[in-house]
């Protein structure tokens, strides 16, 4: 039961006029010329060939671009066996976590896991991402493991996390079910070929899917990775897919810097980092799209962070940072680009009632607006706020909040990231800093072959602790 419905062609509005200067009535002082940007036109013309060219060869890490165009009916099958269920507990971390969670958040009724079962038309679902006791085993106690499905993600198999709990759970499983019966509600997404899992779903014989090899983690969504849960819950994967594909025609015919919003925002992040803001807020005035804000901000931060480059994703939701953030936003440090996004035309509306109390004369100017109206103006006031203090501030609306916009604006930002990657002369679709992470992990968790490298974090962690405060 996905929000929305598909009305008009319009896929997004991009507005940019309070981030660049121009002789508007309303410009940011901090606000770049439009001659900064028409300079990156022609680079991000061969950033867009790159990325093409690259894909069509199957290069490693950009295989999200085809992903609109990929044949998805196995996933549809595993999404119709498990829509059976009464719950699925996916077990992954990072994108395969994070997609998942944006998509449900974004295009499924809000407190979804307690709408009785004939409203919710699909199962409950369970993330298993980070590794703590206390919420893998209340996933355990809320289910039925007879009437559970487990979907384990991890295109090597070896993430720390990830098989931590997925070795509890299915544990728990074989002890419950006998491993025979146990096999039958797991399906693993993996690596075709390489890894653990692969070779685990063909010992146990449970289903399986493949997670393509040149597509990374984070840009993950369009794939099985987040596929799956969302078609078994209701969500029209092809819709997501055709939304992708729109946009990326869009994008695609449209050959100018100023006329391509997605080549645009690129520019725009870079010319405003190059001039000291290193951090990008993305402020939705939509609960539903608070999930978006986090898989964006591991989209932008583990794609552009690299060799001291790199800006900073901060995520705020409106209208609560209105009274937590904005202040700072506005006469704090001229350090951020804020894009503050809206819905055009929300799924639901409340009018807000009058009453008769005396107490109550002065909201009176609140009696008979619409709640989504409030929302409109609080986004439009906050976005008009921070540009008059000087700040530099785009806009993005959405239509609606349906499979097809959320699919284009997916691939619209996964589409930015990898162009600002270019523009900064960083690789977009690596990850070393992370790498260096799960290795001293490892190494401390007595992986074999990795004693070098606990031995290396074991002293960096004696020189943190030689000047310690205990109270």
């Amino acid at each position: 039961m996905p929000r929305g419905s598909e009305t008009g062609s319009e896929l997004l509005r991009f507005s940019y006029g309070m981030a660049v200067s121009g002789g508007e009535a309303l410009v940011p002082s901090g606000a770049v010329d439009l001659q900064a940007i028409e300079v990156y036109g022609e680079i991000l013309k061969r950033g867009d060939s790159w990325l093409k060219e690259s894909a069509a060869e199957g290069r490693d890490g950009f295989g999200w671009l085809s992903l609109p165009g990929r044949d998805i009916s196995d996933v549809e099958e595993t999404a119709k066996w498990i829509s059976g269920f009464d719950a699925i507990v996916q077990v992954g971390i990072g994108g395969s976590a994070l997609g998942n969670l944006m998509l449900h958040g974004a295009l499924l009724p809000p407190y979804w896991n307690e709408m009785a079962a004939s409203k919710r038309e699909g199962p409950r679902f369970y993330m298993a991402d980070n590794v703590d006791p206390a919420d893998n085993r209340m996933i355990w106690n809320l289910i039925d493991p007879e009437k559970t499905v487990f979907i384990v993600i991890s295109k090597s198999g070896s993430t720390a996390e990830t098989m931590a709990n997925f070795l509890f759970f299915w544990d728990r499983l074989k002890v419950d079910l006998g491993p025979k019966n146990a096999a039958g509600h797991v399906v693993v997404i993996t690596d075709e070929e390489k890894g653990v899992l692969r070779p685990f779903a063909d010992e146990i014989g449970c289903r399986s899917l493949v997670l393509p090899a040149d597509v990374g983690g984070r840009f993950s969504v369009l794939s099985p990775v987040g596929l799956l849960s969302a078609c078994a819950m209701g969500i029209s994967a092809r819709k997501l897919l055709q939304g992708a594909a729109e946009m990326e025609e869009k994008l695609d015919a449209r050959d100018s810097v100023f006329d391509n919003p997605a080549r645009l925002m690129a520019a725009l992040s870079v010319v405003h980092y190059r001039q000291g803001r290193n951090m990008t807020v993305l402020m939705p005035y939509e609960d539903a799209l608070e999930r978006f804000c986090e898989w964006f901000a591991q989209l932008w931060g583990e794609s552009l962070g690299k060799n001291g480059m790199g800006s900073t994703p901060v995520r705020a939701l409106g209208a609560i940072d209105q009274h937590s953030q904005i202040q700072l936003y506005t006469e704090g440090p001229d350090d951020k680009l804020f894009t503050v996004m809206t819905v055009g035309d929300p799924a639901e509306e409340i009018v807000i009632p009058e009453t008769e109390e005396k107490s109550l004369v002065s909201l009176s100017y609140l009696f008979g607006q619409s709640m989504n109206s409030l929302r409109r103006y609080e986004a439009l006031s906050t976005a008009a706020a921070i540009a008059k203090a000087g700040k530099p501030v785009i806009s993005i609306e959405l239509p609606k909040l349906d499979e097809r916009r959320i699919g284009a604006l997916i691939q619209f930002y996964e589409h930015v990231t990898a162009l600002s990657g270019y523009l900064l002369d960083v690789n977009p679709f690596d990850q070393p800093g992370v790498e260096q992470g799960k290795n001293y992990t490892y190494g401390l968790m007595g992986r074999p072959n990795y004693g070098a490298q606990a031995l290396e974090v074991t002293e960096l962690a004696e020189k943190l602790s030689l000047k310690e405060i205990l109270l």
